[in-house]
């Protein structure tokens, strides 16, 4: 048996067939055979590698086009010797990057070597006479130019004695074909609603496309014979051309880049020379262990071949560093190498901060190296585009991700399709769970009210069947955020691609099929931290006209380790959740290793071990170690195990295992896999016996790399991460205003971030100026010393309205109302720009009341539209236009409150006074802050004052109704709880904007904190 056309679910929404359920059906029918076929080469890897699993031969298919007379047919290629398999490579990425339908005479004859061509017997060859097209294929193609005949559930097609007759009259073989696009005959729905939900119609539109063949499903061996009893020729045809078409698809080969370098040039001696020369400028008194370790780990770079490699990625980073984009200091294990650091590829010591190459490159397990950069999140395509200038486009790439129909999504599009209304699409997104990995089943588990939903109508259990067979299917492709692919060749040599954004090409298969041929992938991340450094790094220059050093920071700074200590991390990056606060105020860091250790504990499992770290620190509990030989390696952690590194300097010490040897212990131990376990407990034994040690030491010790093997972080990647938390922790420390300037900047938009950080600013005396027409930026900035609001903060302004009002500027500040409209332009000057401003506060340096400018904006626009109505040069430019200005409308003054609601509307915030602040004062009593509730004691009794901003009522299991509100104060958010007897008595006070002062006591569950309300009073 053999199946020459099986559309994948990797084909878009084309098909519903899953590997998974295909290939136990293919081998119930004995199939010999079996070919994909879509129309681009997603999926062909995995397919491939699917018959080879399975003992089935494998064939490699292509659904496409060619163009001939003006005209597109439909055509199949199959690839029948790699020569034809690397054509269809190319010809899929050629279609793919030039954006055509159909392979036009001179692809065809350039491609078709090693190629099978078969033409369906679909109408478009039949519907008029198209032999010459036919024949022009034969000309090509040859012996391997085939007719095929489909008939779908046993049904002759009216078309095919024409077309036979055509196949004959070409001297054409003929095969039997099934165009597959689902399983079974029962999917035909489903797969109707997935190309429905593909071309975004419902499936009673009049528009949408129906399915060729409502008989499109993968045949059972005895049906699909009986269909062409009548031409066992042909089945035996197609068994024939299938197992003619033979490629081998080569796998794991290290298709590493090249460097351009001149050819005399020794490579080995050329990268020996930049190190050296580097670390001479890093490290100018360096001894002799950074000399061996140099040697050695370059040694091991040569053997492995990864000269060019690292010369690649050097390169790159002197880029970006001469560009002043900001890099991060390390990731992951290549901070442990003093070549990257010496290349500066890291900036991580790795020998003063005790860091192995072997936890990197492994000479004992040859694996691509994985150097992951980290850029300032809005300059990384700076970088990706530089590396494609360089290495040519043709030899680089962004790798392909496939979105898949996610419960929530395909509920959602399944009943688009099936025509639900607007509240029942509302009503499915409210029943499925939003958190990821829910499934459609475990929603169904989870909610009575979708089980309820569900039951009430027919149509409601056949939306539910369809979505459950369409759930998890591939449904969109989009770009991976970091990966970039670099071949020493072109790509197509290797694999398909297709247009990307940015003018840079995108693969066809996703990283995992990438890295099974061979090709290396290289991690360019954006991190926003680094573009926070970077910022302020701007702001300090612009001000102080000096620059920030980042990597010349002192590492032992008192202040910035007072700061970390007392918790105080909001914008540090890692240590701003409430858990990390309170393991900074237990360890109470006062050396950078201690940062290092809190950022590698701070997961599950290990944080565990976070008090008994802190009080060995403090010296509250002694250290104890299990044997003396232990002491040196986890000193630095108290006897503590937190690295994967001390596991392997353990198994070093105590066993004699090289390095490499001990890194693949760890990584076998932490499999947990009891043959694994007792295997290398045994190794462990043999090696610690042989240097004296006895068989309980030894046994005691193997138990605790067991137990930690899990636990362990890489001490690089905690050491590389720990150095921006504490560059970050130090310029909050010596550089607060600068810090919170491009901290806002980063939260634009995030009014309750952004008032978090006005009330830390207001704590520590940093001054917040409001936004104004003639002082402001685009974005926030210091001014004096204080951080001053930009333009763009206020909600509802154009753009290009601030970006007119800087350039205006330039020439000098504005006199009053009127004459920006004069400078600006009418285009700009409009009373949806300037109203909001005018709220914002932004225009009282014209020493108006807001209420005035207000009510002179309309006279104030129309003088605009008057003067200058465009930016073109006016009538009015080179005159005095004052004899024309409009006089200032008269208003009473705005009221207090009102000019406070003004400044939350259009900032998010209130700038001038927060309304509770002010009751605060008149009722003159003790109020606990909100944002202090956290450090009250669970249970304790507290009274606050805030102001309501949601309000959720629900009710209990026993029916009764209870609310959580939302409340807040000048210093921030806090979750109120009023159960049913409280609810009762206070419901109708829970207004929104309502100040109210409430008596309750302190609940802390689940690391959060909320108020159980006893009492409110207005």
């Amino acid at each position: 048996m053999v199946y020459p056309h099986i559309s994948t679910s990797a084909d878009l929404l084309k098909s519903t067939i899953r590997l998974g359920e295909l290939f136990p059906f293919l081998k119930q029918q004995g199939t010999a055979a079996a070919a994909i076929v879509n129309t681009t080469l997603y999926g062909v890897l995995p397919f491939w590698e699917a018959c080879h699993r399975a003992g089935i031969h494998g064939v490699i298919g292509f659904s496409t086009y060619i163009d001939y007379g003006q005209q597109v047919f439909p055509v199949v290629l199959y690839a029948k010797t790699n020569k034809g398999y690397g054509n269809l490579l190319k010809v899929s990425s050629a279609l793919s990057t030039r954006d055509k339908e159909a392979i036009p005479e001179q692809w065809l004859k350039a491609y078709s070597e090693g190629l099978v061509c078969v033409i369906p017997n679909k109408e478009g060859w039949i519907s008029a006479d198209q032999t010459d097209g036919m024949e022009y294929l034969k000309r090509i193609f040859g012996d391997d130019c085939y007719g095929s005949i489909e008939r779908p559930g046993g049904e002759v097609s009216e078309l095919e004695e024409a077309f036979v007759s055509a196949c004959e009259q070409l001297q054409l073989n003929i095969l039997a074909t099934q165009e597959s696009r689902y399983l079974t005959e029962q999917d035909a729905f489903a797969f109707e609603v997935a190309a429905a939900i593909s071309q975004g119609l419902k499936l009673n539109d009049p528009q949408r496309e129906r399915p060729a063949s409502t008989k499109a499903y993968v045949p059972p061996a005895e049906e699909f014979r009986s269909w062409f009893r009548d031409h066992p020729e042909w089945l035996a045809a197609t068994e024939m051309m299938l197992k003619n078409c033979q490629v081998h698809i080569p796998m794991n080969r290290q298709l590493l880049p090249v460097f351009p370098l001149p050819e005399d040039v020794d490579r080995p001696s050329y990268i020996a020379d930049l190190c050296k020369k580097g670390l001479a400028e890093r490290k100018p008194d360096f001894t002799d262990a950074y000399t061996e370790r140099l040697q050695y780990e370059l040694a091991v770079i040569q053997k492995m071949g990864y000269i060019d490699y690292f010369l690649i990625v050097a390169d790159f980073m002197k880029f970006a560093q001469e560009k002043g984009i900001m890099t991060g200091p390390g990731r992951g294990s290549s901070a442990s190498s003093l070549v990257a650091y010496s290349l500066r590829i890291t900036d991580v010591d790795p020998i003063e901060n005790g860091l192995l190459f072997e936890r990197f490159l492994n000479p004992e397990r040859v694996t691509l190296p994985d150097i992951d950069i980290d850029f300032a999140d809005y300059r990384r395509h700076e970088v990706v585009e530089y590396v494609a200038n360089k290495y040519g486009a043709v030899r680089t790439a962004q790798i392909i991700t496939f979105g898949t129909l996610s419960a929530k999504a395909v509920a959602r599009d399944t009943a688009r399709v099936f025509g639900f209304e607007a509240e029942e699409l509302d009503a499915i997104s409210k029943m499925i769970p939003s958190r990821p990995g829910i499934t459609l089943k475990a929603a169904l588990k989870e909610s009575n009210a979708l089980n309820d939903w569900i039951m009430k109508a027919e149509e409601r259990k056949t939306w539910f069947k369809t979505a459950l067979k369409l759930e998890g299917l591939p449904r969109h492709a989009s770009t991976h955020a970091a990966g970039v692919i670099l071949s020493p060749t072109p790509l197509v040599d290797y694999v398909p691609i297709e247009k990307g954004s940015e003018g840079i090409y995108i693969t066809q298969w996703p990283m995992q099929d990438l890295e099974a041929v061979g090709l290396l992938k290289m991690d360019f991340l954006g991190l926003r931290n680094l573009t926070i450094l970077e910022q302020i790094r701007w702001l300090f220059y612009k001000d102080q006209k000096r620059w920030i050093n980042y990597q010349k920071l002192p590492l032992d700074d008192k202040e910035t380790f007072s700061l970390l200590a007392s918790g105080d991390t909001t914008g540090v990056f890692q240590l701003e959740s409430e858990g990390m606060r309170q393991a900074l105020k237990q360890i109470h860091p006062t050396a950078f290793g201690d940062i290092v250790a809190v950022n590698a504990l701070f997961r599950p499992g290990p944080m565990e071990f976070i008090p008994l770290y802190a009080r060995r620190k403090h010296k509250k509990e002694a250290v104890q170690y299990i044997h003396p030989v232990l002491e040196p390696i986890l000193e630095e952690t108290y006897g503590v195990i937190v690295y994967q590194e001390q596991i392997m300097q353990i198994a070093a010490q105590m066993a004699g295992f090289s390095l490499g040897q001990a890194d693949l212990l760890r990584r076998a131990v932490s499999k947990k896999k009891r043959e694994i376990l007792d295997e290398e407990r045994s190794r462990f034994l043999r090696g610690a016996l042989a240097k004296g040690f006895s068989e309980a030491e030894a046994s005691e010790v193997y138990d605790l790399i067991v137990r930690f093997a899990d636990y362990g972080f890489p001490k690089s990647h905690a050491v590389a991460y720990s150095m921006i938390s504490y560059q970050l922790s130090y310029v909050k420390t010596h550089y607060g205003v600068y810090f919170y300037a491009a901290l806002l900047s980063n939260h634009a938009g995030n009014a309750e971030k952004t008032a978090q950080l006005f009330q830390e600013m207001r704590d520590k005396k940093i001054g917040i100026l409001p936004p104004s027409i003639q002082a402001s930026q685009n974005s926030y900035a210091v001014e004096d010393g204080k951080v001053r609001i930009g333009l763009s903060a206020v909600k509802g302004v154009p753009g290009s309205v601030v970006k007119a009002v800087l350039a205006a500027r330039k020439e000098g500040p504005f006199d009053n109302l009127f004459t920006i409209g004069e400078r600006i332009s009418a285009i700009h000057f409009t009373r949806k720009a300037f109203e909001p401003l005018i709220k914002a506060g932004a225009l009282d340096d014209f020493g108006m009341d807001r209420a005035v400018l207000l009510a002179s904006l309309d006279s104030a626009v129309k003088h605009a539209e008057l003067v200058k109505p465009t930016e073109e040069p006016g009538l009015f430019d080179d005159l005095s236009s004052s004899f024309m200005k409009p006089k200032y409308a008269k208003a009473s003054p705005i009221p207090e409150n009102l000019k406070l609601d003004f400044e939350k509307e259009v900032l998010g915030f209130y700038l001038t006074t927060h309304p509770v602040e002010r009751e605060k004062e008149n009722r003159n009593k003790n109020f606990v802050d909100l944002n202090a509730l956290k450090n009250k004691r669970d249970r304790e009794m507290v009274t606050i004052l805030g102001m309501v901003e949601e309000v959720k009522r629900i009710r209990t299991k026993k029916g009764d109704a209870m609310a959580f509100v939302n409340l807040q104060d000048d210093t921030g958010p806090a979750s109120i709880t009023l159960f049913p007897q409280e609810y009762a008595k206070y419901n109708v006070l829970l207004e929104p904007h309502t100040i109210l002062e409430i008596n309750g006591t302190v609940e802390k569950r689940n690391n959060k904190t909320a108020v159980i309300c006893k009492s409110i009073q207005t």
